[in-house]
C-alpha cells in the first residue's frame, strides 16, 4: 500500500474541500470542539479525531448507518465468536478481552475510515485532503486492511517456488475488477440481523451471481459436480496459509504480534459447516494463525476449547483462474492425493481440532 508523507495524512485541501457538500457543513458539526473560541486549546476541547458515527454520519445517513452498526466491519464478531467457541464460554476472560483489546478491536472501520481517511489499522491519514469518497478506493482502505492475503492473491503478488508469480485473479487480471465489483456497499454496510462471521446467511456475492447456466456444455460441471463441490475446488490456485500466530506488547508496552513463516498450498477438504447456501461437501480449507498458546502473553490455559473450531478452514481465495491444475483432467483432482488434506498433512497436536475437515478416503 502507498506510503503517505506525515504532512499528506492530515492536509485539508483549501480549495477543493470548503465547497463540498461536507465542506459546507463545517468542522464542529462531525469532529466537535468550540467555535468561536479564543484560543487554539479551548477550540480543540472535546475535539473527535475520528467521529462517531451515530451521532454525526446518522444525522444524514440515518439508514446506512443504523445497518452498519450491525455490520462485521462495526462489531468483528467473526473474531469475537470464535475466541469464545475456542475458550469455552460466551463472555471472554479478563485476559482474552485484554489481548482483543489491543490485537483485535483496532481492526474495525467506521464510515469515515473508508470514506475519507485510511482505516487506523491501516495507517490512518486523509485519502485525498479531506475529500469524502463515495467510492472508497480500493488501493488505500480494502487492501489497506485486507493485504497480505486477499490483495497478493487477488493482484498476483504472492511469490512462487524457484521464481515468479501465481497469476492474477481473471477477474482483476484481464478483468480489471475492483473489490466494490462484487463486494457492493450494502454488503459493506450491512443489510440485516447482526452477522456471527462472514461466511453467515447468504452467499454474496455468489458465482452464480455472474456465471448462471453452468451446466451447459462443459463435462465438468455436471449437477453432481456443482451440488458437492464449490467453484474455488476447481477454479482456485496455491493460496497462503498461515501458523502461529503470538500475540504481545513491547516493552513500552506497544502491541505488536509474531507469526510462523506462512506457506503457499492448496488443499481440498471436507465442508464442515454446510448450510443450504453452501452445501458443497469439498470445498478448499486454509489454514488459520492460532495455535492454543497464541495468547498466553496474557495468561496461562486461555483456550481451553482449542478443538472446537478447526484449524484448517473453509476459505473462498481470489485467486481464481478459468484453468488450473486440479481442473486439467479427471486424474489430476479424482484420485490425487496431493491435493486432499489427508492426516499426514497435518499438524499430529491440530488432528483433534480437525477431525470434521480431514479427507480419509480420496474421492
Amino acid at each position: 500500500m502507498p506510503q503517505l508523507e506525515a504532512w499528506e495524512q492530515v492536509f485539508v485541501s483549501d480549495e477543493a474541500f470548503p465547497t463540498s457538500t461536507h465542506g459546507q457543513v463545517g468542522c464542529v458539526a462531525c469532529h466537535g470542539g468550540v467555535p468561536g473560541a479564543t484560543d487554539m486549546e479551548e477550540a480543540h476541547n472535546g475535539l473527535a479525531v475520528d467521529p462517531d458515527p451515530a451521532t454525526t454520519c446518522a444525522e444524514c445517513h440515518d439508514e446506512t448507518t443504523e445497518t452498519h452498526a450491525g455490520s462485521l466491519h462495526a462489531t468483528l464478531a467473526g473474531y469475537s465468536s470464535i475466541l469464545a467457541e475456542r475458550s469455552g464460554s460466551e463472555e471472554l476472560s479478563p485476559g482474552l478481552s485484554e489481548a482483543y483489546g489491543n490485537h483485535c478491536a483496532s481492526c474495525h472501520a467506521s464510515c469515515g475510515q473508508c470514506h475519507v481517511s485510511r482505516p487506523t489499522s491501516a495507517g490512518g491519514g486523509l485519502l485525498a485532503g479531506h475529500t469524502f469518497k463515495e467510492t472508497p478506493p480500493m488501493n488505500l482502505t480494502c487492501t489497506g486492511c485486507h493485504g497480505s492475503r486477499v490483495e497478493n492473491e487477488y493482484k498476483g503478488k504472492n511469490e512462487m517456488e524457484g521464481g515468479g508469480t501465481y497469476p492474477a485473479d481473471v477477474h482483476y487480471n484481464p478483468g480489471g475488477m475492483a473489490c466494490f465489483a462484487c463486494h457492493t456497499g450494502d454488503d459493506m454496510h450491512g443489510v440485516g440481523p447482526e452477522q456471527e462471521h462472514r461466511y453467515d446467511g447468504e452467499q454474496d456475492p455468489a458465482c452464480t451471481d455472474c456465471h448462471p447456466g453452468l451446466e451447459g456444455g462443459n463435462q465438468q460441471h455436471t449437477s453432481r459436480h456443482l451440488e458437492s463441490v464449490s467453484c474455488q475446488v476447481c477454479h482456485s490456485v496455491a493460496y497462503k496459509n498461515c501458523y502461529s500466530c503470538h500475540v504481545q506488547k513491547s516493552d513500552e508496552g506497544a502491541p505488536f504480534f509474531q507469526t510462523d513463516e506462512s506457506q503457499m498450498l492448496f488443499y481440498i477438504g471436507k465442508n464442515a459447516e454446510q448450510t443450504d447456501s453452501r452445501p458443497w461437501e469439498w470445498v478448499p480449507v486454509r489454514h488459520v494463525p492460532v495455535t492454543p498458546e497464541s495468547f498466553s502473553f496474557y495468561g496461562d490455559n486461555l483456550l481451553p476449547n482449542f478443538d472446537a473450531r478447526p484449524t484448517w478452514s473453509y476459505a473462498t481465495p481470489h485467486n481464481i483462474q478459468l484453468s488450473t491444475p486440479q481442473n486439467s483432467s479427471c486424474d489430476s483432482c479424482h484420485d490425487n492425493a496431493e491435493i486432499f488434506l489427508t492426516e499426514d498433512k497435518i499438524d499430529p497436536a491440530e488432528l483433534e481440532a480437525n477431525r470434521e475437515i480431514v479427507v480419509n478416503e480420496i474421492p
